[in-house]
């Protein structure tokens, strides 16, 4: 079985304004994750996504560079085990 899991980031910089939240749900679904992302009111953007470790690892990496117009300083990332909560991946307004 593939290996499941699920991580959390946090993305830090020029991220709200920029599309994020619609770049990373496309990347997001394209992979095939579950989860969803949300502005926080500091300006950052969270992202919870859960399904093959090497495609989230994938959607790491183009969260770290963010669409046209966004400057990410700063990804924390937190894995952890894969719980299915999720059907589909959703932007939280």
């Amino acid at each position: 079985m593939s290996d499941l899991a699920s991580v959390q980031l946090m993305i830090y910089g020029h991220v709200q304004g920029v599309f994020f939240r619609a770049f990373t749900a496309e990347r997001a679904r394209k992979l095939s994750l579950t989860g969803y992302v949300s502005n926080l009111p500091e300006g950052a953007v969270k992202v919870q996504a859960e399904g093959e470790r090497n495609k989230l690892e994938a959607l790491i990496s183009y969260l770290e560079m963010g669409p046209p117009g966004a400057r990410v300083t700063k990804v924390v990332t937190k894995w952890s085990e894969y719980s299915g909560s999720y059907s589909r991946f959703n932007i939280r307004y």
